[in-house]
């Protein structure tokens, strides 16, 4: 589907010169740039921001995105190639000799999450928003490959990842084991993410640990179900998994290294239908958080010990499936330390903070090629909801930087020698 206001196949009248499709969206004002990007593109940006804010689809579902994303890329001349992952797209820029190639990746999908944030783009599908800002990523990186694809100067390869799936499904594994980087070899790769707990303007790009791994477990607590005023008949599951959650925790703090992080969150726990009836099972599910490989191992052998352990000495059984879902987002110091140079020369404030210990599944692509993942200030003035809220939104007003900070990156590493 071509999100155009005019017939498929003939894009509108084009004032920013790189054959932009123009939604049926009105435009409020925008932060202004140095320049770099041209003011009807980046309104156009935040015009297709907030079509796709309003068109949200969940894990690989993206169809519509990917439809208009892989004909924006066409419209400013890019190579497209498409169905890595399911819906993922890729855009390709390349020109002279050189052997140099860079990755620029953006997430695509939504998060199922009924939106309240009251804004006139509002989500117009039910149950589902863009609570995390993907329409934002994707509406940058697209603008970004349009100024790239005018840039005089390139001498190698650029790539416009665009990726389904970020949220839980691990879009960005599915891309590589697809042939993401046979297809598409990337010397180096990068992706960023919008910070509302930082200014907008700032940008954070940490040599190592960003981001924590991500594993998820579920214990199925098998007892002995029985009467409530009678418990002694039984073995009660609830008691298990009760004693249970709390032990778990003394992993962290009497396993695991005080210098090292962790965290174990009993997210769920369900059991039982009536008041006064003890059930035969009991479920726990929830998710566990570490940078260090070592620490992860740890964390996964504890808890099956614990697990048994503490499941038969109360006169029940138990299995525990543990399943590693994203390792932890490390990002090449040389690459970082690139992105901190880069962004300082166009007038962002480098800081640096503590990494985060939510996860993010971009951190396969560095386990397979170096870069860097980098978080862009966001916060606005006034309620600044924070990720996953159902009252956020993307603040438009960074577009504009996000945008010139791909452009800097593309054109200091393809720049001709």
């Amino acid at each position: 589907m071509i999100i155009a206001a005019t017939a498929p196949g003939r894009p509108a009248p084009s004032p920013c010169g790189l054959g932009c499709v123009f939604l049926e969206e009105p435009v409020l004002p925008v932060q202004k740039t140095d320049g770099t990007v041209p003011g009807e593109l980046l309104e156009q940006a935040t015009a297709w921001r907030r079509d796709l804010h309003r068109h949200p689809e969940l894990a690989y579902a993206e169809h519509r995105t990917a439809d208009f994303v892989a004909s924006q890329l066409a419209q400013f001349g890019l190579k497209v190639h498409r169905g890595l992952g399911g819906t993922g797209v890729v855009g390709t820029i390349s020109r002279g000799t050189s052997r140099r190639s860079i990755g620029i990746r953006a997430d695509m999908d939504a998060l199922p999450i009924r939106e309240t944030s009251g804004v006139a783009h509002a989500s117009s599908a039910a149950g589902v928003m863009h609570a995390c800002g993907h329409d934002g990523h994707t509406a940058m990186a697209l603008a970004a490959a349009g100024l790239c694809a005018r840039l005089p100067d390139l001498d190698g390869t650029v790539h416009f990842i665009f990726q389904p799936a970020e949220e839980n499904e691990g879009g960005g594994r599915r891309m590589i084991e697809d042939g993401l980087f046979k297809l598409f070899p990337c010397q180096s790769i990068y992706g960023l993410h919008n910070w509302p707990a930082l200014p907008a303007g700032a940008c954070v790009a940490r040599d190592g640990a960003m981001m924590a791994a991500l594993d998820t477990f579920e214990i199925q607590i098998r007892g002995r179900g029985c009467h409530g005023a009678m418990p002694h008949e039984g073995a009660d599951p609830i008691l298990a998994a009760a004693q249970l959650v709390s032990a778990l925790q003394s992993i962290v703090s009497r396993n695991v290294d005080p210098l090292r992080s962790a965290v174990i969150s009993a997210t769920q726990i369900q059991a039982g239908d009536t008041w006064n009836v003890i059930p035969d099972t009991c479920l726990i599910r929830g998710c566990t958080r570490w940078y260090d490989a070592a620490v992860g191992h740890l964390i996964a052998e504890r808890m099956t010990r614990l697990t048994d352990s503490l499941a038969e000495a109360l006169g029940c059984s138990a299995e525990i499936h543990y399943e590693q879902r994203f390792p932890a987002t490390l990002n090449d110091p040389a690459a970082a330390r690139f992105v901190r140079e880069v962004a300082g020369g166009i007038g962002f404030q480098v800081i640096d903070t503590p990494p985060s210990m939510a996860s993010e599944d971009f951190a396969y692509m560095l386990q397979a090629v170096p870069g860097c993942y980098l978080w862009l200030g966001a916060a606005r003035a006034g309620e600044n909801p924070g990720l996953h809220s159902p009252r956020y939104d993307f603040n438009d007003e960074v577009l504009g930087r996000g945008i010139e900070l791909w452009v800097e990156l593309v054109r200091k590493s393809l720049a001709a020698a």
